[in-house]
């Protein structure tokens, strides 16, 4: 029985070990297919992702990497609500006939977020219109509740909790660094280290129709909000009013407030956030066609806090070849007027070789006595000239400037009159002769309506050199003989005293007297 149980147990301890190897076996069998399955799913996921991922950029956020959103949720807000407010001065005549001055103030909401630290500071990239107010109010450069006409006195940029915030102790003071309104682009400076984004730059070029965007701003003023959309068109030139840059348009649900909002592209490559534009404006008979800056434009900008020439942006040399085109067009004009921002300007050539600008007054030509007249006299032969003598309007007519006695501000500011003039009128005259051929073929026509577009924007641009100029001719006294403009434009007059300036950042100002 010892011997037949013993046999028994043996065996019976064999199958035992047989049927723990067929279930390790059957485990294996489990799991493998297990991991079969899994590799399965993960390869398919993969294959998916790289489906949505063809370009540079993600259609989905799937795409966002474990990092990046770990990354996100612990980086500190870095979009801030900007409270931006003006001063407005309006002039206007009372019931009782009287000039009376009064002062309006506006405010309203931006967005703008940090992207650099520059020691204890921080630079903010933000847009041109929400960082600027016009210098003076009209048709095309309204402000809301403020009157046309009205010039701006005092300004003021700071970022605030939202558009409830009454506390300004913790406000936090903007400069602006750069401005540049063709692109409405704009970089401010805080004396404070903020947090700023974590995310690179990306490359907006490489943008496609259906990458998914994120917007991160303050709608409104009202409170901190992110917004998820997608790229509708990679393309949109961008050529109203002053701007004449290149946008790209999203479907985010965006709305005043969040002008200057980072707008964020999810990287292929890298699974992360990458900044691709600066939302600025909308198409205003559509709810969701909003307009974004593209950042390939603004990238230089950002590391040099220089304005940079972008491709096929026109540029005009002012040297001596384009003085001998000025003289001829001031000498074959008839009359030589030209646009000097909102105002009208003039310039004639003499016969000593001076070229003899005037500015006019607003109602021009009801008032026909000029503002400030300024002398261009020829000098080296590669250089377009220098400043000559310079005359403001009196009640009499014309009376000299003794540059001698005048500050260094506004020596600066009449060489950069100067310099605007020569730019003005040459643009002016170029485009006018250009006009004729454009009905030569299609590529003349555009270069023609190229030309038009340049000159337009250029006036449009010009507000606070006009202002500064007209505030200059109020400030600045003449003196001596009262003369015409016609005498100044036939030949020097023999009396004017010759003077010589010069000053700390200025250049020498020399005025010659014929012998």
């Amino acid at each position: 029985m010892r011997a037949a149980r013993a046999s028994y147990t043996s065996l019976t301890d064999e199958h035992a070990y047989l049927a723990t190897g067929e279930r390790a076996l059957d485990l294996a069998v489990i799991m493998n297919m297990r991991f079969a399955a899994f590799v399965a799913v993960l390869l398919a996921s993969q294959q998916a992702h790289a489906a949505r991922c063809v370009g540079d950029y993600a259609e989905d956020l799937t795409a966002l990497s474990p990092g990046a959103r770990e990354l996100e949720a612990r980086t500190p807000a870095y979009s801030y609500a900007v409270r931006t407010t003006a001063t407005y001065e309006c002039v206007s005549y009372g019931s009782d006939a009287a000039l009376k001055t009064t002062r309006i103030s506006t405010i309203a909401y931006g967005t703008a977020f940090g992207y650099r630290h520059a020691g204890d500071e921080t630079l903010l990239l933000t847009n041109q219109h929400v960082a600027e107010w016009p210098a003076v109010t009209d048709a095309e450069h309204p402000v809301d509740g403020v009157p046309q006409g009205c010039k701006r006195v005092a300004d003021a940029l700071r970022i605030v909790d939202n558009d409830h915030d009454d506390y300004a102790a913790d406000d936090v003071p903007l400069t602006q660094v750069i401005i540049d309104p063709t692109l409405d682009i704009a970089i401010l400076k805080a004396k404070a280290k903020l947090s700023i984004m974590p995310w690179k730059v990306g490359k907006s070029a490489t943008l496609s129709p259906r990458a998914v965007v994120e917007v991160k701003g303050y709608p409104l003023g009202a409170f901190s909000a992110t917004n998820v959309g997608k790229v509708v068109s990679a393309f949109d030139h961008d050529d109203f009013g002053a701007w004449n840059h290149d946008d790209f348009v999203v479907d985010a649900l965006l709305t005043h407030g969040g002008s200057g909002s980072p707008v964020l592209a999810l990287s292929c490559k890298t699974g992360e956030w990458e900044l691709v534009g600066v939302y600025h404006a909308h198409y205003s008979s559509a709810s969701a066609l909003n307009v974004v800056v593209a950042i390939d434009q603004v990238r230089e900008m950002m590391t040099t806090l220089k304005r940079t020439t972008r491709k096929g942006e026109p540029s005009l040399v002012l040297d001596g070849a384009a003085r001998n085109r000025m003289t001829g067009f001031a000498t074959a004009s008839d009359p030589p007027f030209f646009s000097f921002g909102s105002l009208t300007a003039s310039v004639r050539a003499r016969s000593d070789g001076a070229l003899v600008f005037a500015v006019y007054p607003s109602d021009f030509p009801a008032s026909t006595r000029p503002l400030l007249v300024i002398e261009d006299l020829a000098g080296d032969a590669k250089a377009f000239g220098r400043l000559g003598k310079v005359y403001v309007g009196g009640d009499t007519g014309l009376q000299l400037v003794v540059l001698a006695d005048a500050d260094a501000d506004t020596q600066i500011q009449l060489a950069h009159t100067l310099s605007v003039l020569r730019t003005d009128a040459l643009t002016a005259f170029d485009y006018r002769a250009a006009v004729p051929t454009a009905d030569k073929s299609r590529d003349s026509y555009e270069k023609v309506a190229g030309q038009r577009k340049a000159l337009g924007k250029l006036l449009d641009g010009q507000h606070d050199s006009v202002q500064a100029v007209v505030d200059l001719a109020r400030k600045v006294k003449g003196s001596g003989t009262a003369l015409r403009l016609a005498d100044l434009e036939s030949v020097a007059p023999a009396q004017a005293v010759p003077t010589t300036a010069s000053s700390p950042g200025a250049s020498a100002i020399v005025t010659t007297e014929p012998k």
